[in-house]
């Protein structure tokens, strides 16, 4: 988990905020959680690493191939 924080704030549709938000409610999590799993889903699609990136899944890949 990351030590420290930085902010981001976007600018979003009053609508679709709302219905982010009742999702996010109804799965039980945060929207800042959904958000930061999306930037991590995004960055590893792209092939960024990045220096807090969890090595146990990097470590399951290599062993498997």
């Amino acid at each position: 988990m990351e030590s420290k924080t930085a902010r981001l704030t976007i600018l979003i549709d009053p609508i679709k905020k709302e219905a982010f938000d009742t999702l996010c409610a109804a799965q039980d999590l945060t929207p800042s959680q959904v958000v930061r799993q999306m930037i991590r889903d995004y960055l590893e699609l792209h092939g960024v690493a990045y220096s807090t990136k969890s090595q146990v899944g990097s470590a399951k890949k290599k062993a498997a191939a």
